[in-house]
Order: structure tokens, then C-alpha cells, then sequence
């Protein structure tokens, strides 16, 4: 504490510590910035972004959306991120992967974000998508290779949701299981009182965390109002929502009385056993969790003691997945199972050192479509759910 020579009130800005390491729900934020170093930075407070990187007026986006993002990140119930900052000086592919580059450390990262790779509202129709795509894939390529992270993509901001279409089809592939794309672009007051758009990333990062921490992954991050936007840039109709849910669009949508929600939760996958956020999610924290929790069983001697605490350990484990809702069935042996024994681990794996386990499991599936059948009879109105 600094001592005062002066009586008086004095002001301190302190910080208070972070909160214990979260297992999920934890962006990357990669974006342009006036000032500020270009190592990452690790937030868990609004005001830390302006201490840091200095002050940016709402609505300038002459140094990109970096502050936009960040603030409706916390705006929705994020608690935690992590910002790099990009250099100017390199093309959006370049800083993209630049950033990426300085991400490889970071233990508890799951989420990656990067709102400047597209710069332009609206974008012209002629505008070539193709630098977009090639930074996005750069993202999912990331995602796919660390093999626990997820990246959530802008759509760019065209009026005609044929661009976003092709842009979709064009970041498809063995990647695709590790990203989402949102679209439209939100539109939100700036400080002079006109709407502004911004992109949609760092607003979904923070439904993402804040239905990690009250639910877990297993909740599906959409029917959940957005906060700290009044508009859309783009009002889609029923059919072109359907359209492109259909080619793994996660639109955002204006409901009258119901604020403006995040209204879809598929990945890009073209593979159907990955085409829920929540699965790809669920098996990617799983992974996690093994990885930062039995670590501390390498070099244990490797006979059925080991495989036992192996299974011990595991079991528990899942079997919170389980009671939480995040695994299908009505009992434990029907949601997961776990095998660590003679059959997984035959001698020639014992004496190359290795254990093997075999985990299966039963993620639950969002209720995308929800049908409401109203029978007329003779004997009155029947209501059901199908």
C-alpha cells in the first residue's frame, strides 16, 4: 500500500484476484488494438481491458472490434478471457495465426474468438470472402489439432444470406466438428445515440460461459437472450433461418417481447455424430479432464492396481456427467462405460509402458424441434407434445 503524505481521500483501482482456473467457458479474444502489449493478457473485469489496452469510444471501429467483443463478452456473464492483440502492420491470415502462435501455452483456454477478421459493415456484395475463409480456417485448423478447443466464427455482414451460404460450405471439412458460425451481425447504441454493427462472437463467447457455469457444456448455448444489443443488421425470415440452420448456420433472431436470441447450436460438421455444439464440446472437455487430472498416475507401476484407480477415477467422473444431465439413459451402465483391464492392456502394451482405457459415452442431444400436436375430436380438444 502506497503511503500518502497528503490527508485526503485517496483513490486506488484494485483488481480483485481471478477466480480459480474454469474448465470451460474460457475465450481467447485475438483482435486489433491502439496500445497495449501483444503477449496475452488475462481478464477477469471489463475495466482491466482499458487499463491494459487502453480506452476505445463505443462505435469506433477504426482499430477493429477487439473492445466491442470484449465488452459484450462480460456484458453476458463472462467471468474470465484471455486477449491478444494483433499487429496491424499483417494481413488478417498472418495476424490470425500470429496469434494463434501465442495461444499454445495457455492450459485453460477452450474458446477462440477473433472479431477483426472482418472489417467491413456492410459488406459490399462484390467484396471477395475468400481472406475471411482462409483466417477462419486457420481457427478451426488450431481448434481441431489441440483437440480441446472451439472456435467461434462471424459470418460476414451481407445482406444476402446466399454469401453467408458460401461461406459456410467453404469452412466444411475434417475442421468443421471444431467451430460454429453465427450470423447476422448485431446492432447496438453508440454513444452518439446512432446503431452500429458489430460482429457476434464475443456476445455468444459470453452465453457460451455463462451456460457452462450454471448448467455445464452439455447445455446447449442458444434461446438465450443477448445483452447489450437492440437490433440486428439483418432481419431473416422463418424460411431463411430454416435455410440456413439447414446448412449449419447458427442464426440470431429478434423475437417481439423476447429480446434478440442466439437461435442455434450446430457445428460445421458435415459428419452427423458432430453436429451438435454440446457433443463436440462434451467429448472435448472429457479429454480435458483427463489430461489435467491423472496426470498424476504416469510412472505408477502398471498392473491392476492401477487400472482399478484408473476406473475409479473415471467412473466418478462420468458418472457427474451423468447425474448433471449431460449423458443420456436411465441408468449409468447405459449412459457411459469405462474398460481398463487384461483385454485393453495385453502384454506387449504393458511392456511398451502404456495403459490403455476404453471410455464410451451418451451425449444428450439438444430439442432443436419441439412439435405440439392439438387433436380435435368428438369428445373435445386433446394437447399434446410429440
Amino acid at each position: 500500500m502506497t503511503h500518502q503524505l497528503t490527508p485526503g481521500v485517496h483513490r486506488q483501482d484494485v483488481f480483485p484476484p481471478p477466480p480459480p482456473t474454469q474448465l470451460t467457458g474460457v475465450p481467447a479474444f485475438l483482435g486489433r488494438a491502439a496500445a497495449g502489449p501483444y503477449a496475452p493478457q488475462r481478464l477477469t473485469l471489463w475495466p482491466q481491458f482499458e487499463a491494459i489496452f487502453g480506452s476505445a469510444s463505443p462505435g469506433d471501429t477504426s482499430d477493429g472490434f477487439l473492445a466491442d467483443a470484449v465488452r459484450g463478452f462480460f456484458d453476458n456473464g463472462g467471468t474470465l478471457c484471455h486477449i491478444v492483440r494483433l499487429p496491424g502492420t499483417l494481413s488478417p491470415v498472418e495476424a490470425v495465426q500470429a496469434g494463434l502462435v501465442t495461444l499454445d501455452d495457455l492450459d485453460d483456454v477452450d474458446l477462440v474468438c477473433a472479431p477483426d477478421i472482418v472489417t467491413v459493415a456492410p459488406w459490399p456484395v462484390d467484396q471477395d470472402i475468400t481472406p475471411v475463409v482462409e483466417a477462419q480456417q486457420a481457427m478451426l485448423r488450431h481448434c481441431r489439432q489441440r483437440g480441446d478447443r472451439f472456435a467461434l466464427l462471424d459470418g460476414v455482414p451481407a445482406i444476402d444470406p446466399q454469401m453467408i451460404v458460401e461461406q459456410c460450405a467453404a469452412l466444411t471439412g475434417p475442421d468443421g466438428a471444431f467451430g460454429a458460425l453465427y450470423y447476422p451481425w448485431l446492432g447496438a447504441s453508440g454513444a452518439d445515440g446512432r446503431l452500429r454493427h458489430l460482429p457476434p462472437s464475443g456476445h455468444v463467447a459470453g452465453v457460451y460461459s455463462t451456460a457452462d457455469q450454471r448448467v455445464g457444456v452439455h447445455k446447449a448455448p442458444a434461446n438465450t437472450v443477448v445483452e447489450g444489443v437492440v437490433d440486428l443488421h439483418v432481419q431473416l425470415t422463418d424460411s431463411e433461418i430454416g435455410t440456413l440452420y439447414e446448412q449449419r448456420v447458427n442464426c440470431l433472431r429478434a423475437l417481439p417481447g423476447r429480446g434478440v436470441r442466439v437461435w442455434g447450436a450446430r457445428t460445421l460438421a458435415t459428419d452427423p455424430a458432430w453436429r451438435d455444439v454440446t457433443t463436440r464440446r462434451l467429448v472435448s472437455t472429457i479429454g480435458r479432464w483427463i489430461e489435467r487430472f491423472m496426470t498424476g498416475l504416469v510412472h505408477e507401476p502398471n498392473d491392476v492396481r492401477l487400472w482399478v484407480r484408473i476406473m475409479r477415477e473415471l467412473t466418478a467422473y462420468l458418472d457427474g456427467l451423468f447425474q448433471r444431465g449431460a449423458l443420456q439413459g436411465r441408468t449409468p451402465a447405459e449412459a457411459f462405460y469405462v474398460k481398463c483391464d487384461h483385454e485393453t492392456n495385453p502384454p506387449a502394451v504393458i511392456e511398451a509402458g502404456v495403459v490403455v482405457t476404453h471410455i464410451g459415452v451418451a451425449p444428450t442431444a439438444p430439442a432443436e424441434f419441439v412439435t405440439v400436436r392439438v387433436i380435435h375430436g368428438a369428445s373435445g380438444v386433446t394437447v399434446g407434445v410429440a
